[in-house]
């Protein structure tokens, strides 16, 4: 894990007797990691703790191999919060500016970070507005600027597309592609599991304060052998296709489904894929498309939480 710029060291937080986070061991290279639970899944907890907010109970917490909570590892570290508490007669490029200067800038260096931050984020013709006249959009982008300005090598945000529009969030998910390609952890924690499918290499699934599954989505759906995969193949000969792989002991079901199409319900994916080329091999069945139905972020979700239910 050296090589990674947030590191959970078997860390625990409770509350009195409340344990909000419990055990977790993690650790967040280089790249957008996405975080995703249900209310009360410890979210929260765990960002207030990689941000510095909060110290574990247990365990440590470490940024680019220091404590969090120290001021050497904040100086590592963006954070864009969920929520706001503007000077609403401010102006946003004032206001980037002055959390500029509480980072240090001063003269020209600060005029430069500020402007290209602005220009970064879509900011830099509507930044002398009032706050307050500010959309919901408008004000994520200026969060975002504050967390952008010093250049951190972490960046947490909690929730940074609610309210931007569709053009903004395709404008912002490059911005955030970008800033992982230089070399950037972002954290990214969303309860749109949609946008997990397109913007994070990997995936950070919290349950009851634990960490239930972490990793790409295709290796937590691999993980998830026990629990049914749906898988669509497109044959010229469909029937004959469903009458050749609907005994082996992967497949738990199929249904014709059009002309040329079936559904299969099948358990440990890797094993039906073997099945179904051999298949196509010794029978010459013509496949015109395979399609995995439920690998999305959202239904791997749900299967994390069933699994989750039974711990």
């Amino acid at each position: 894990m050296s090589d990674c710029l947030l590191e959970f060291a078997s860390v625990s937080k409770w509350y009195g007797p409340v344990i909000a986070v419990n055990d977790v061991s993690l650790g967040l290279a280089p790249g957008i990691t996405g975080l995703v639970g249900p209310n009360g899944a410890g979210k929260s907890t765990l960002i207030k703790l990689m941000t510095g907010q909060l110290r574990p109970s247990l365990g440590a917490v470490r940024i680019c191999g220091r404590h969090a909570w120290s001021a050497a590892a904040k100086s590592h570290i963006g954070y864009c919060p969920d929520t706001d508490a503007f000077y609403e007669d401010m102006s946003g490029r004032v206001f980037v500016r002055t959390m500029a200067r509480l980072h240090g800038f001063s003269g020209r260096e600060l005029t430069r970070c500020v402007e290209a931050v602005l220009e970064q984020v879509g900011m830099a013709d509507r930044a002398d507005r009032p706050l307050g006249s500010y959309s919901k959009g408008m004000r994520q982008r200026i969060k975002l600027a504050q967390a952008l300005v010093h250049d951190p090598d972490l960046l947490v945000l909690d929730e940074p597309l609610n309210g931007v529009d569709p053009l903004g969030r395709a404008e912002l998910v490059d911005v955030f592609a970008a800033l992982a390609a230089r070399g950037k952890a972002i954290v990214v924690s969303s309860h749109i599991l949609d946008e997990m499918d397109h913007l994070a290499q990997q995936v950070v699934f919290l349950g009851r304060g634990r960490v239930l599954a972490s990793g790409s989505l295709p290796e937590i759906r691999e993980l998830l052998a026990d629990y049914p995969l749906h898988v669509r193949v497109s044959s010229d000969r469909p029937r004959e296709l469903a009458v050749r792989l609907v005994g082996a002991a992967c497949v738990q079901a199929v249904q014709l489904q059009g002309e040329q199409e079936l559904l299969f319900q099948v358990q440990r994916p890797l094993e039906f894929f073997r099945a179904l080329a051999q298949a196509v091999v010794e029978a010459g069945f013509e496949v015109h498309r395979v399609q995995a139905t439920d690998t999305s972020a959202e239904a791997i979700f749900d299967y994390v939480m069933q699994t989750a239910r039974h711990l």
